[in-house]
């Protein structure tokens, strides 16, 4: 017995050491909400190319923008950069000189003040608004070295091609799935092209369900500044400055504003320790504790339980794989 007993004792302290050296390491993301809704008829973008082509094209510059922050991060840290991804031969653009890859840091229309261009949506806009023999100023950082060149808007001949939507994910305090507008609906709501954020998924417990949002809701503005990027939506969420947002949207046709508020993760794993002695645990509905190096175990799950003494006697429970009977 007492054999036995030395046995065990070593057995016990095996196990303790490897459990301490094997420990998992803490998740680096959040779970997936459990509770997230994303409806099958709003995966892909509404069919409205035929409404997209007849809308008006506006002038032409030859200039393709994009953001020029390639990481999150950096999206989220400096919100004023655009830069040129593409310049069309022989357009306005190329024969001001321009190149891929200048940044635009800011531009002077017919010889008005010097502003910034935040979002390439901000130059659509430019482009759809302005007159053909508009000239315009652009304020150019070229591998560091600053510039400026002039170029003249020219009517623009036929629509550009389609961009495809973008879904983008807030789960940590919003709980919300949106993708960008189709250019037919950020034009119908005075928004530039890229503009504008349409609620695709909600979580169930969503702040923003509680504060009237609704599927299919375009957002336009958040706390009164035009939403000229999905990205701008994410970075007012993880503000933490603030409480709530100023959620300006349309359904319908109609303009509505609302005080939605933000949200934070629940907390589902709580983890005591006392080396040697106690441990206590609940991760996602299962909970485990054990006490003096595991001699007394018990773990349970919304299913089945589970009750070990000495690491020799052990008893427990469990749902069936049937409904009980209801008596007559």
């Amino acid at each position: 017995m007492i054999a036995m007993l030395r046995i065990a004792s070593h057995l016990a302290l095996l196990a303790m050491f490897t459990a301490c050296s094997l420990s998992p390491d803490l998740p680096k993301q959040s779970p997936a909400l459990a509770d997230m809704e994303e409806p099958l008829d709003l995966r892909n973008e509404p069919n409205d190319e035929e409404q997209r082509l007849a809308l008006p094209v506006g002038t032409f510059s030859g200039l393709y923008l994009s953001d020029a922050r390639d990481t999150l991060a950096a999206k989220l840290e400096d919100p004023d950069s655009v830069k040129i991804e593409r310049v069309i031969e022989n357009s306005p653009a190329h024969l001001a000189g321009l190149q891929a890859g200048d940044l635009v840091l800011e531009v002077k229309i017919d010889g008005g003040e010097a502003k910034t261009v935040n979002r390439p949506s901000e130059w659509r806009m430019l482009e759809l608004t302005a007159k053909p023999g508009t000239k315009i100023v652009l304020f150019i950082d070229r591998a560091g070295r600053e510039a400026e060149t002039e170029l003249t808007l020219v009517k623009r001949l036929r629509a550009p091609e389609r961009k495809l939507a973008e879904r983008f994910r807030e789960e940590l305090h919003l709980g919300i799935v949106v993708r960008t507008a189709t250019e037919f609906e950020a034009r119908t709501a005075n928004l530039g092209p890229g503009a504008g954020a349409v609620i695709v998924g909600m979580s169930q417990h969503s702040p923003w369900r509680a504060a009237g949002l609704r599927f299919k809701d375009l957002i336009v503005s958040i706390d009164n500044q035009p939403l000229t990027h999905p990205q701008e939506l994410l970075a007012a969420a993880r503000d933490q400055t603030l409480e709530s947002l100023q959620v300006t949207f349309i359904r319908d046709g109609e303009t509505k504003t609302v005080a939605a508020a933000k949200s934070n993760r629940e907390q589902d794993v709580t983890e005591i320790t006392l080396p040697l002695i106690f441990s206590y645990e609940v991760i996602r509905g299962h909970t485990e504790w054990s006490i003096l190096l595991g001699l007394i175990n018990y773990q349970s799950t919304a299913a089945a339980w589970r009750f070990r003494l000495l690491w020799l006697i052990g008893f427990g429970g469990g749902d069936a794989d049937q409904l009980l009977e209801q008596g007559s």
